[in-house]
């Protein structure tokens, strides 16, 4: 079967388009923003891909056009499609019906951390020899000498077995998915997780984000809880701890067992009272072993007879937020199967992925990262574990508001004090922001002079001639944008080795 997918470069059709091959057909597919790590790992895989939307690239017609929520009524080549009579689907509809309907599905939901959190349980899975599929909004860092996991962990999808063989018997495979509360297509408004029936689902946060498409947070509750509603009471959901936009959703109804999670900070001068009320209320925990999360224990309170139920993780990832998001994988790989022993040694051998604190650069001590954060809450998250893993060094954040709620300007007065762990922050501002991102900076600043030295740019060249300017050796700058961001990584690199 031909089909040709519309918005393919984008980080969830860019994986789906992989699952099509792997299934064997045929698949093309157009998009507008093409950009690595997508473009590169779909055309390593031999899909072709056509830039822009023409009606051409319909002709002759695919057996199956699968349409992106990017797509919208007006577009030359929606309207060619729906006149022709082509038959077409979402990308959530068409996974649903070709890949998820036989297997034992682990959705990884959650306003921060899906990409990250579904990564790390993958892995968990495959080193444990789980011949898991997997699909992931971004492509993992693979740094490994086993040939199998190199394989698996290249691409940012993997089809997995349907079926797996326990002793004499044969049982349903297994498949983790970011699941993702964005809109499905413009022809199906549900969040794309409702299409996927998990069995076992991590909850793991919940706050307002996507302004373009819900009205309020009560609007993402509704569609969390839709998902909540089709998970088998055999099932189990997996959630932090004290974390009220979620406790509020499942007050809605839970018909599931549920296992709270809770980090705990006996490190630092944080560890107080909340703790001990966080260690009551939650099946699992991580105690952190250094402050910057760079080690930490974990344990199954449930289980404290079984000696392998606590180990340690000992790992190059840095930050709280990701401490939870190793938690929740460990305790939905120890739902399926998998001791905490396992798991977290595999966690210890984790890489990370692409464009989550990823070190693109060195240059003269100048550590150059590339971070997805396009939220407030993960800019704070991610300069917290920055300070606190490159503590002797200045931290620099160039910031893009790039997504849609960001360009609506729905978080502009939590703008600044997001970053203001950082030393010296430059937040790019584009043309035809709807809003005054100057003044709202400098308005920040001068009612709090404590968050830092705070400035707006509005072209990625002034950008980069700053910290030409102004940035020395021993410096970390972290750039934060969930797009391409003008290629601002790769010309500031450029620029800092021909000072």
């Amino acid at each position: 079967m031909h089909i040709h997918i519309l918005g393919i470069c984008g980080t969830f059709m860019g994986s789906l388009a992989l699952l099509a091959r792997a299934l064997g057909h045929t698949v093309t597919g157009s998009d507008t923003n093409v950009y690595p790590p997508m473009s590169t790992q779909l055309e390593n895989a031999g899909v072709t891909i056509a830039e822009s939307y023409l009606v051409e690239h319909l002709q002759p017609a695919p057996d199956l056009v699968v349409v992106g929520n990017a797509m919208k009524r007006g577009m030359d080549v929606i309207e060619y499609m729906l006149d022709s009579g082509l038959r077409y689907t979402s990308g959530p509809q068409f996974l649903s019906e070709q890949v998820l309907q036989s297997r034992h599905v682990i959705a990884v939901a959650g306003t921060h951390g899906k990409t990250t959190t579904t990564t790390m349980l993958a892995w968990i899975l495959h080193y444990a020899g789980i011949d898991a599929g997997f699909l992931i909004g971004g492509v993992p860092l693979v740094d490994t000498t086993d040939k199998h996991l190199q394989q698996v962990f290249a691409h940012s999808s993997y089809l997995g077995a349907e079926k797996l063989t326990d002793g004499d018997t044969e049982k349903t495979g297994y498949f983790v998915i970011e699941a993702d509360e964005y809109d499905s297509a413009f022809f199906d408004k549900r969040s794309k997780f409702v299409h996927y029936r998990p069995r076992t689902a991590i909850l793991n946060n919940l706050e307002f984000d996507h302004a373009d498409i819900f009205d309020d947070l009560n609007a993402i509750q509704t569609q969390f809880h839709h998902m909540v509603r089709m998970i088998p009471s055999t099932g189990k959901i997996i959630m932090p701890a004290a974390t009220i936009s979620l406790e509020d959703t499942l007050a809605k109804g839970v018909w599931t067992p549920i296992w709270r999670t809770a980090v705990l900070d006996s490190v630092s001068n944080n560890a107080n009272t909340e703790e001990n009320t966080l260690k009551d209320s939650s099946d699992w925990q991580a105690e952190l072993i250094s402050a910057d999360g760079g080690q930490f224990r974990v344990s199954f309170a449930a289980d404290t007879a079984d000696k392998k139920a606590t180990a340690v993780v000992d790992w190059s990832m840095s930050g709280i937020h990701n401490v939870n998001n190793a938690l929740v994988a460990v305790a939905a790989a120890y739902n399926v199967g998998v001791s905490v022993e396992t798991a977290c040694a595999a966690l210890s051998d984790f890489a990370g992925i692409k464009r989550r604190m990823e070190l693109i650069g060195d240059v003269n001590d100048i550590l150059v990262f590339d971070d997805f954060a396009h939220h407030p809450t993960a800019i704070t998250t991610t300069l917290d574990g920055a300070k606190k893993k490159l503590a002797d060094r200045r931290i620099w954040a160039i910031i893009e508001p790039r997504s849609n709620t960001m360009k609506m300007g729905i978080h502009q007065d939590s703008l600044a004090e997001s970053a203001a762990l950082a030393d010296h922050t430059l937040w790019y501002e584009p043309t035809g922001l709807e809003w005054g991102l100057k003044e709202v900076i400098e308005n920040a600043n001068i009612a709090n002079p404590n968050m830092g030295n705070q400035q707006v740019l509005s072209s990625v060249d002034g950008i980069i001639e700053h910290i030409i300017t102004y940035a020395k050796s021993g410096d970390a700058i972290v750039i934060m944008s969930n797009g391409g961001f003008e290629g601002i990584h790769q010309r500031l690199l450029t620029a800092l080795h021909n000072q």
